[in-house]
């Protein structure tokens, strides 16, 4: 086995921190997919000002697909910005609101 392995850089997760032997075209798709994630982040922040809302109704607000909605919900609940409201909407999904601040 190699010494790279042995690294401490090495042991963390590929997406917490640069490594010296990623190629430029790594780093710049890094770059781009935060600053995607981030605009659907605020896409989905802003459908959400209008009241709370199911993935499948927050998706119709921003003209994102529900799997996109689906896949950046549990980040914005981990970063305290949105919740849960108990309540279920059809189709038995959730329905989430934006956190007060």
């Amino acid at each position: 086995m190699s010494d790279y392995y042995a690294t401490a850089e090495a042991t963390l997760p590929l997406w917490t921190a640069a490594r010296k032997t990623d190629p430029p075209t790594s780093h710049a798709a890094a770059a781009r997919a935060k600053k995607f994630r981030g605009g659907h982040c605020k896409r989905i922040l802003e459908a959400l000002a209008a009241g709370p809302a199911g993935q499948t109704e927050i998706a119709a607000r921003t003209g994102m697909s529900v799997a996109a909605v689906s896949k950046r919900l549990p980040d914005l609940r981990r970063d305290g910005d949105i919740e849960r409201t108990g309540r279920e909407v059809a189709g038995g999904e959730c329905e989430y609101r934006r956190c007060e601040r």
